[in-house]
């Protein structure tokens, strides 16, 4: 007579691995942030419907002594807010990573997930809201409760000289994050504002499949404002 063996547990996953190591801070929410009820009650519902998925506040990732930021909005439901690793996963993503290498700025192959082994040098990545918005459209109150993050996340860069702000959105909120007053510093594909602190901050179309697949944003155009900012870095 055979004897069932019992069954043997398979090892976390990286997002359980990812999650059990998240450490809050000013630069990080917590994973059940609750400063955004709507937010929260949209992390929750996602949670429901895909308990395997990241399901809470993204946080930034890329090199701790970069010199370069990329500011984007917010999460993608089915990208970051999925992987936990942002513009991981999603259509944005693509162009994104593609750039960086193309630059020099990571190494290893982007797989859109959050243990393909990727990593940024000189760069680093954020998000003006860490949480996915219903729509991909936060609210103006929970952009102002999580610029407190974004402000935070920036100043914890000690050798941050550039950030390429993704859409008007994240220009707007890291342009009030670094102390600035709008509506000196327009928003403009590939225009440069210098604040009086010394960052300088450079716009660009957002990555988005919209705009790639509508020509609003070519990847020549992509990749011109890195070339500003490389151009700038000294």
């Amino acid at each position: 007579m055979e004897i069932d063996s019992p069954e043997l547990a398979l090892p976390p996953g990286p997002i359980a691995l990812a999650r059990a190591a998240h450490v809050p801070s000013a630069a990080e929410p917590p994973l059940d942030c609750p400063l955004c009820p709507r937010l929260a009650a949209y992390r929750d519902d996602n949670a429901a419907r895909q308990p395997g998925w990241w399901n809470a506040p993204v946080p930034g990732f890329g090199d701790p002594d970069a010199w370069l930021a990329i500011a984007g909005l917010a999460p993608g439901v089915q990208g970051a807010n999925r992987t936990g690793r942002p513009f991981t996963g999603d259509w944005a993503g693509l162009l994104l990573f593609q750039t960086l290498e193309k630059f020099g700025l990571s190494s290893g192959v982007y797989a859109g997930k959050l243990d393909d082994g990727l990593s940024l040098h000189g760069a680093f990545i954020t998000n003006a809201v860490r949480c996915v918005p219903p729509q991909n459209k936060p609210e103006p109150a929970e952009i102002k409760t999580c610029r407190s993050f974004h402000a935070a996340r920036l100043a914890a860069l000690p050798n941050l000289k550039v950030i390429i702000t993704l859409g008007s959105i994240a220009h707007q909120s890291t342009i009030k994050a670094l102390g600035g007053k709008l509506p000196k510093y327009p928003f403009g594909h590939n225009a440069v504002h210098r604040l009086p602190g010394g960052m300088i901050i450079i716009d660009a179309y957002h990555c988005s499949r919209l705009n790639t697949n509508t020509g609003r944003l070519t990847p020549d155009m992509f990749e011109a404002v890195f070339a500003t900012a490389l151009s700038l870095k000294a």
